[in-house]
């Protein structure tokens, strides 16, 4: 004997999927979540760096790392410049403000000795 298909297996599968939606939304989210993180880490990193070399240039290396970043990531980002080493920490956008402490990015560099 043969089962005819009806319309319950084509309903049932229709549910699945809706019932699905919200996670696979909740893993795009966290996917975008590590990139931006990762996104301020190599910014916190190119930052340092820029300020390392206006240090040895003679110049304002706070500055010079400010001017290195974006403009969407200039107000989000704390440089401190202690000797001859600038830190750079950069916190990404967020969906849920609670994870930009947890995300937050840093970064040193040393311009060498004096």
């Amino acid at each position: 004997m043969r089962r005819a298909c009806g319309r319950g297996a084509s309903g049932q599968a229709s549910v699945e999927v809706v019932a699905l939606l919200p996670l696979a939304a909740l893993i795009a989210l966290a996917i975008g979540q590590l990139l931006a993180a990762g996104a301020a880490r190599e910014l916190a990193g190119n930052a340092a760096e820029a300020g390392a070399a206006a240090l040895l240039q003679g110049g304002d290396p706070a500055a010079a790392a400010r001017a290195a970043l974006p403009g969407w990531s200039r107000e989000r980002a704390g440089v401190q410049v202690a000797g001859r080493r600038v830190d750079v920490h950069v916190r990404p956008r967020v969906v849920i403000p609670v994870l930009a402490a947890l995300l937050e990015a840093s970064a040193s560099a040393d311009a060498g000795p004096p």
